[in-house]
């Protein structure tokens, strides 16, 4: 059998998955049997984990998220200066470090998804040079997220924006970060060890890193009449649009749309500025890069989202992972059953002995 190059493994099908698709050329995302926007709007973050866990194979009766994050509460003060670092990203990374295997993918799947909002909100916290604040178990994931991270009681309609946000972006098909931990879960390593090396793939500004800067784009044009003068001087200064373009989308990504739609009850100031940047981006990239189709992806309306709920932007990128926890799990959990050590091969092109 003939070995075949492909330095990004386009095209190259790596595991026969029932949690989602990513259909590039006609805009849409399937997760676990559902459109992405009839997920978004069927009921919280809760109940789309039960459904991504279970379309990996995980045999659970209801996903109780809310004990999960009190026990993650006692292990805060133990954390050593993992809440230090300065980055959030580095953070959540050790801090989920600290949690013990049980040897149930299951069990560690829900402890792990507890604890992310817990310590990324305890990290936002310290930072700010404020007191952490102790979850909620009442409350949904994404109120108490917010009040964790804000010291208040958050809006009804932050609330619903920020579940339709964890809903929206929980899976998608074989990304760097799923690889990552799929690769991981295929040494027959614990699960825990999966998602802290999931975690180090999405840090990087080519998968997880861009909300916060086309939070900073955005706040650079100012106003809408200003948007295509900004934009074309970033072009002729040789740097790329933020937001814009997708790895596999060849049209709009429709995970912007259902952001879009639920950032609106918001009245957010940018949402106005961020409809003109986006119109007039795909107006010039049009005309500039025909070849090349570059459309608004997810996180072009995650940074207003977040923003419009009141995180702050260092925040962005482990707000993306809290949610997408549940997504890594339920591939590690599909490996695990489907799977065998994942070995490509390579193409040695060094010297000669």
């Amino acid at each position: 059998m003939r070995n075949v190059t492909s330095n990004g493994l386009e095209g190259v099908v790596v595991a026969d998955t029932g949690i989602s698709e990513v259909d590039g050329e006609r805009g849409r995302l399937v997760i676990a049997g559902a459109d992405v926007e009839q997920l978004a709007a069927s009921g919280g973050y809760e109940r789309a984990v039960h459904r991504v866990l279970a379309a990996g194979g995980a045999r659970l009766a209801s996903v109780g998220l809310g004990p999960a994050r009190i026990a993650a509460w006692e292990l805060v003060p133990r954390l050593g200066d993992a809440l230090d670092l300065p980055d959030a990203m580095d953070a959540l990374r050790t801090s989920l470090g600290h949690l013990r295997p049980s040897g149930d993918d299951v069990t560690d799947a829900i402890a792990a998804l507890g604890a992310a909002p817990v310590f990324v909100a305890a990290w936002h916290r310290k930072r700010a040079g404020l007191h952490p604040i102790a979850p909620d178990g009442e409350l949904s994931h994404a109120a108490d997220y917010l009040r964790m991270t804000t010291g208040a009681a958050p809006a009804a309609a932050a609330v619903t924006a920020l579940d339709a946000y964890l809903v929206t972006v929980i899976d998608h098909g074989m990304s760097a970060s799923t690889f990552t931990a799929r690769v991981i879960a295929s040494t027959a390593s614990d699960l825990i060890s999966a998602l802290v090396g999931a975690v180090g793939a999405l840090k990087g500004p080519l998968h997880g890193g861009a909300p916060g800067p086309v939070l900073d784009m955005l706040d650079a044009i100012g106003e809408p009449a200003r948007a295509e003068a900004w934009l074309l001087a970033e072009l002729a200064a040789g740097r790329r649009i933020m937001g814009m373009g997708h790895r596999v989308y060849r049209v709009r990504d429709p995970r912007a749309a259902v952001l879009e739609t639920a950032v609106r009850p918001l009245a957010s100031p940018r949402l106005e500025l961020a409809r003109a940047v986006e119109a007039a981006a795909s107006k010039i990239l049009r005309e500039r890069k025909p070849e090349r189709p570059l459309a608004a992806n997810v996180e072009f309306y995650t940074a207003v989202l977040l923003d419009a709920v009141g995180l702050p932007r260092e925040q962005f990128s482990a707000t993306f992972a809290v949610s997408r926890l549940a997504g890594w799990s339920a591939h590690v959990i599909e490996q695990r059953r489907t799977g065998r050590l994942i070995r490509p091969a390579s193409r040695y092109v060094g010297a000669a002995p």
